[in-house]
């Protein structure tokens, strides 16, 4: 099967970091896949001689090629689109021909665009719709992405099926308007065998990290420095309790880190951007405890990394986030209060690691049995194979 993924190519971006995880899958599995996205061509990807006269498309080792459209701004948020993007767009699809055409949404003009675009070429429409949310809107960050939902639920009841990664998120969206039969539940997978705990005698590998953290117990939160993830609250509970013997580690970049980090705190280390895969997962490895305290998620990447590398994981109930850790799988907090209930908690996990331990353990399997990309992928093939019936390839 031919399938035309349309997203926005950052490394600065969970989502895509998804996005491209998932390409990279499906074209193991045997399925041609060509790479639209809001960005420039990667030379590294294939060969300058094999995009003919187009420059915006490069050729991949596999054959299928990477299709860049023009922009005027893109964030973290949202993609503003030079004036020829949508006609570029049509002529790619209609050069391509692809089976299926599959969207992450990027909160952009051309999203509202794509059904009528799809219907005319005759091609079947699917979209991942992740913007974050909380379900009960009790702070002004959820109030805002709830008016992102209400834009969308018309235009998202125009595509044939419409992705989301959790059943309280269906709720939202059927509550907008959108018929159920066109949502499908298909949470964020994480590849398990690259995302694991550390091996017994693996000590030399974590040797360097542990002396960069002086040996001390690692607290670790990992994601961007932003309002809606309310790093704030957790630096002030970390402030306020100090726990001795131990290090908060942040890793990520953003606005907010500027006003938030002091110069002089020896038991909080700013980390920044991490962009080499194998040190997040040695950095995941070796915490302790994974702190999540955002106001809105979709279903964070960065927590069913931490999950699947065995780290205890604590997080708020925002977007899918209380549903993955749920049942015990790790500890679930309100978004209201976050500080208070971190300043009461840090100390408990200080002085109990054998919790600590059996919640990572807990954690660990919990990835395992409901959010490994494998399964993410199953997933999707049979909604593929649903929308355009056709022999799947093995």
């Amino acid at each position: 099967m031919h399938i035309a993924w349309l997203g926005k190519k950052s490394p600065f971006c969970g989502n895509v970091t998804y996005g491209l995880s998932t390409t990279e899958a499906l074209r193991q599995r045997g399925h041609s896949v060509s790479f639209i996205h809001f960005d420039t061509p990667t030379p590294s990807l294939g060969r300058p001689d094999a995009a003919g006269s187009d420059p915006s498309v490069s050729a991949e080792p596999l054959g299928n090629p990477e299709v860049a459209l023009p922009y005027l701004v893109k964030s973290q948020v949202y993609t503003i689109p030079s004036p020829g993007a949508q006609r570029e767009l049509r002529e790619s699809l209609a050069r391509l021909r692809p089976d299926l055409v599959h969207a992450s949404l990027t909160l952009s003009p051309l999203d509202f665009r794509l059904p009528d675009l799809c219907q005319q070429l005759g091609l079947p429409l699917v979209a991942t719709f992740h913007p974050p949310f909380d379900a009960g809107l009790r702070n002004l960050t959820a109030g805002t992405q709830q008016l992102t939902y209400q834009l969308y639920a018309p235009s998202l009841a125009k595509f044939d099926r419409v992705i989301v990664f959790s059943e309280l998120q269906a709720e939202v969206l059927v509550r907008l308007g959108v018929r159920r039969e066109r949502l499908a539940v298909i949470p964020n997978g994480v590849d398990t065998d690259t995302w694991i705990p550390a091996a017994p005698g693996s000590e030399t590998d974590l040797a360097q990290l542990r002396l960069l953290v002086g040996g001390r117990r690692v607290f670790l939160y990992m994601g961007r420095v932003a309002t809606e993830k309310n790093v704030e609250a957790l630096l002030k509970a970390w402030r306020l309790v100090r726990p001795r013997g131990c290090v908060l580690v942040i890793v990520g970049d953003g606005p907010l880190r500027s006003s938030l980090q002091y110069g002089n705190e020896t038991d909080v280390i700013w980390w920044g951007y991490e962009p080499n895969r194998d040190r997040r997962v040695a950095l995941l490895q070796l915490a302790e405890v994974f702190l999540l305290p955002s106001l809105v998620e979709g279903l964070s990447l960065a927590l069913l990394e931490a999950m699947s590398c065995g780290t205890a994981c604590v997080a708020t109930d925002a977007g899918a986030d209380g549903e993955v850790l749920e049942g015990g799988a790790g500890i679930v907090i309100s978004t209201q209060g976050v500080t208070t209930q971190l300043r009461t908690l840090l100390p408990v996990l200080r002085d109990q690691p054998v919790l600590t331990a059996e919640l990572g353990r807990r954690a660990r399997e919990r990835a395992l049995e409901r959010y490994t990309l494998t399964g993410n992928i199953d997933a999707l093939e049979r909604l593929y194979e649903e929308l355009c019936p056709q022999p799947v390839a093995a």
